[in-house]
């Protein structure tokens, strides 16, 4: 059984993706263990309490300095022993210490097909702002696991969403997220806790 720890920032709806995943079946030998946001008005964590899962907030504001707060959120992930870290809308920077003491066994969700729209600046509404901005016809989602760049480490999953005529940046969020976004992260969960990924030389292999 995967136990996952799902770290989210806001409204949680790809923490709801992964509940909703694992009580239909479409996500097999997986447990979510434990639901930990930075933001302590975050819904997220209502949708966690509202499954039964534990829900705990590891505010930034409630350190004196990064490192206190970085050295606070691994402990908290550590005390629930996951298998997997799935980061599900979140927006802390991932620490060093946290990747180092996770290797390949962090994941994440970019609402855009890496490496276009991704890196330092790149989150939320402002991805889908600089697509319309560019022109481009396709956009997508791409789930990662996590290495010590931004949008850097290997690529599990990607989907493609069309870009319509007359899209805002909140259409075409809401359009990526129900697409791709609530599709691939479930599939790449599957993936894993049923041992049909690896990574080899910096590449997602599937087997």
């Amino acid at each position: 059984m995967l136990k996952l720890a799902v770290l989210v920032s806001g409204g949680g709806t790809n923490l709801q993706a992964i509940i909703d995943g694992i009580a239909d079946g479409t996500i097999t030998n997986t447990e979510i263990g434990v639901v930990i946001s930075n933001n302590p008005g975050a819904y997220a964590l209502e949708r966690a309490k509202k499954a039964g899962i534990p829900a705990v907030c590891v505010s930034p504001k409630s350190y004196a300095d990064r490192e206190a707060f970085n050295q606070a959120l691994l402990q908290t992930i550590q005390s629930y022993e996951p298998d997997l870290i799935v980061l599900a809308g979140c927006l802390v920077v991932i620490p060093k210490i946290m990747i180092q003491a996770y290797p390949n066994q962090i994941i994440n969700i970019h609402p855009s097909l890496i490496p276009s729209f991704c890196g330092t600046g790149y989150y939320g509404l402002k991805v889908h702002e600089k697509a319309l901005e560019r022109g481009v016809k396709v956009t997508g989602a791409t789930v990662h696991f996590v290495d010590e760049g931004t949008d850097t480490g290997p690529i599990i999953l990607q989907k493609a969403v069309e870009i319509q005529q007359g899209d805002t940046p909140k259409i075409l969020q809401q359009r990526v997220m129900e697409q791709a976004e609530w599709v691939i992260m479930p599939k790449a969960i599957d993936l894993i806790a049923n041992g049909r990924i690896r990574v080899e030389n910096g590449k997602v292999v599937f087997m």
